[in-house]
């Protein structure tokens, strides 16, 4: 699918099928302004204030919703003030930040991770976790870490071939209650499902013959 951009009144939606997870917090929170089930134009953003509907992108965690002021005096693609990487119940890895894909600079600051090993767009999820029954804690044991002097800046993904997705700069780890269980400037991330020591990487990917580019 490529990407929809419709254009309001006052801002503009764009939403990538690609990177959507089906979190579906767009269609219950905000039906007037993504209707779901309808043939034909299902998106429109001029059924509620720009307010909500940028509520709506930031809410998004895959980052296949954004939304930018036609003025160009806000824009959901603004990176946060902290990096952050929530680990979800059962299923990917919700991160945010200035994001950077094998140092290619991303569109937006939100995207969730693969970390059941499914996927078809690996490094990113598609939700194959679900019809996986993929089960991992959303409430991993809490490191012993220092406060970061910066939170924020670039954040670099690199997917190892047939291994963990290695992360390079300032992130914080999040479990699903909003705990913060470590803070990293480096860390190996899991991405085969197999890892005993989850959302790390303990190298169960060899003995699993996990294999993504």
């Amino acid at each position: 699918m490529t990407e929809e951009i419709v254009t309001g009144r006052e801002v503009t939606i764009r939403f990538d099928g690609h990177r959507c997870i089906h979190s579906r917090m767009c269609v219950l929170g905000h039906p007037e302004v993504f209707v779901p089930n309808v043939k034909g134009d299902w998106i429109h953003p001029d059924a509620a204030s720009a307010e909500v509907v940028m509520h709506v992108a930031l809410a998004c965690p895959s980052g296949a919703i954004r939304v930018s002021h036609n003025d160009g005096s806000a824009s959901s693609d603004t990176p946060p003030v902290v990096n952050t990487l929530r680990v979800r119940e059962n299923g990917p890895l919700a991160i945010e930040a200035e994001l950077l894909l094998r140092g290619e600079p991303q569109a937006t600051p939100r995207a969730t991770l693969c970390r059941c090993g499914q996927s078809q767009n690996k490094p990113f999820c598609d939700g194959a976790h679900v019809a996986a029954g993929f089960q991992a804690t959303g409430e991993p044991v809490a490191k012993e870490f220092a406060a970061l002097e910066v939170r924020s800046g670039p954040l670099d993904l690199q997917p190892q071939p047939n291994g963990p997705l290695l992360v390079t700069g300032n992130l914080e780890i999040v479990s699903g209650t909003g705990r913060t269980v470590n803070k990293v400037t480096r860390s190996w991330l899991c991405r085969c499902g197999e890892s005993k020591n989850k959302p790390y990487c303990d190298g169960s990917h060899k003995a699993a013959g996990f294999a993504a580019d």
